[in-house]
């Protein structure tokens, strides 16, 4: 029994690994392929063509026909390995084809006649190839500078909003003491209960009336004050001590100079968390700006890759390379503030 327990326990010290050491491994490992493997799929499948897209059972490398340049041809010829009548194999180019007919030559002898077969004694030389063209004429195909700058915009703007207020919030439901302020904080959190269309008529009819609709404002604004962050944000202040703020009054700080001096700067990790999330919201928002912005002008990027949508076809390889695209930004904020999330979340509350 001493030795079965010493197999599942941890072998520190020793050069094999126990079972529980697997366990972990193999858990660690599965939940890596499930958290990146769709990010994995989506990045590989941007670079791959339309056929490689509707190709069943799908492959995760982006494979692509070879080609060839021939003498005689301006533009390369895609490769075919052709089954001859004797049961050999002859690799050949192919010139032309119409419906199952194909017309191929040798490339070693270009200025041989081109001779004529069926589709199925041909199969098709592929290799793995990453090409551009579906970024390329992803961002040909619509205005996405102009939809670029629009999100670009409204998520740097919206954010900061979003920091000043929700912290201001924070520091109130923190730090001062009045009548209603555990009753306004419980409400302010029962609203997270409440879906985006419930509430999606109201507010448009709030924009519309003060003339915010079809204007970058209109969705900057409405989405300031989000309970989450005042939540997050008031619970990392509260292990802030009192007496930081009790001596800054002793030294006649105004309370405005307690915000920003003292309270901002010590709530910075809370503070870089909520920029993450912030800016994950804004960039990635699609309902709200959908049914605000009207004109193709003030589109951001997440309504833009809509016009790739159409009633009887889809182009999925320029929705799929353009979604790469507005990851990038995403990934850029994530990378220079991650540090941060650890800390700031697990002193906040927030699980």
């Amino acid at each position: 029994m001493s030795q079965v327990i010493d197999f599942l326990s941890n072998t520190k010290g020793r050069n094999r690994l126990s079972l529980s050491d697997i366990l972990t491994y193999t858990y660690l490992l599965l939940g890596t392929f499930i958290m990146f493997g769709p990010v994995i799929w989506l990045v590989m499948s941007s670079f791959k063509p339309v056929t490689e897209l509707n190709r069943f059972p799908p492959r995760l490398l982006p494979y692509q026909q070879t080609m060839i340049e021939v003498a005689g041809y301006d533009d390369p010829l895609p490769l075919w390995d052709v089954t001859l009548e004797d049961g050999s194999v002859q690799r050949m180019a192919e010139v032309s084809h119409f419906s199952v007919a194909y017309e191929l030559i040798d490339p070693n002898n270009p200025t041989m006649e081109p001779e004529t077969f069926r589709r199925n004694n041909l199969k098709i030389v592929e290799e793995v190839r990453f090409s551009f063209a579906n970024y390329i004429d992803g961002v040909q195909s619509f205005d996405f500078f102009t939809y670029l700058t629009n999100s670009v915009i409204i998520t740097v703007f919206a954010t900061i909003l979003t920091l000043l207020v929700n912290s201001m919030a924070a520091f109130s439901l923190s730090k001062y003491k009045y009548a209603g302020r555990d009753a306004f904080f419980i409400v302010m959190i029962s609203t997270l209960m409440v879906p985006l269309s419930v509430i999606l008529v109201p507010a448009f009819l709030v924009v519309q009336s003060v003339g915010w609709l079809d204007s970058l404002i209109g969705v900057i604004i409405p989405g300031a004050a989000t309970p989450t962050g005042v939540f997050l944000l008031r619970q990392y202040m509260l292990t802030i001590p009192d007496e930081l703020i009790d001596a800054a009054r002793i030294d006649g700080a105004s309370e405005w100079r307690i915000y920003a001096q003292v309270i901002i700067p010590l709530a910075a990790p809370a503070l870089a968390v909520l920029t993450i999330f912030s800016v994950m919201w804004r960039w990635n928002d699609f309902l709200w700006p959908l049914i605000v912005l009207q004109s193709s002008d003030n589109y951001t990027l997440q309504v833009g890759l809509n016009a790739f949508r159409g009633d009887l076809q889809t182009q999925f390889h320029l929705i799929l390379a353009m979604t790469v695209l507005t990851l990038l930004p995403i990934t850029v904020v994530f990378a220079f503030l991650q540090k941060y999330i650890t800390t700031g979340i697990a002193t906040s509350g927030m699980k």
